[in-house]
């Protein structure tokens, strides 16, 4: 089995009338090239009277202001949704699978469409679920 990738970043406290930033995500050294740079789960920037928080980096959504909306969280990533001060927040990004199998295990038994990856890691085969799917090893 593979191990989680563990907790992200605190999120900042908000200063005055203005919301946090967000948490930034947990980073995952040897998956640079999927979700932001390497980085998941970013927080959602909290709202605030008169500015939102910054987006945490990790597909997070900023905050919005007084009436404004929050934005999403980044696609495949599972970043927060921004939140907001009398606006609608932010929906949370979805998630992704990545599954990292070295090359002599690997039996090429998928369902769903995960893209396969056969150049990112000496010895090894990654599928990447960004939608439902399944492998058999």
């Amino acid at each position: 089995g593979g191990s989680g990738g563990g907790a992200g970043g605190a999120g900042a406290a908000g200063s005055g009338n203005a919301g946090g930033a967000g948490g930034a995500g947990k980073a995952i050294s040897d998956m640079s090239s999927y979700g932001d740079g390497g980085l998941f789960a970013g927080g959602g920037g909290a709202g605030g009277y008169t500015s939102g928080g910054a987006a945490g980096t990790g597909g997070g959504g900023a905050g919005g202001g007084y009436g404004g909306n929050g934005a999403a969280g980044d696609a495949n990533t599972g970043g927060g949704g921004g939140g907001t001060y009398l606006g609608s927040s932010g929906a949370g990004g979805s998630g992704v699978v990545i599954l990292k199998i070295p090359d002599g295990k690997y039996s090429g038994t998928t369902s769903g469409s995960p893209t396969v990856d056969t150049s990112s890691h000496a010895a090894f085969t990654l599928l990447i679920y960004n939608s439902s799917g399944s492998y058999t090893g």
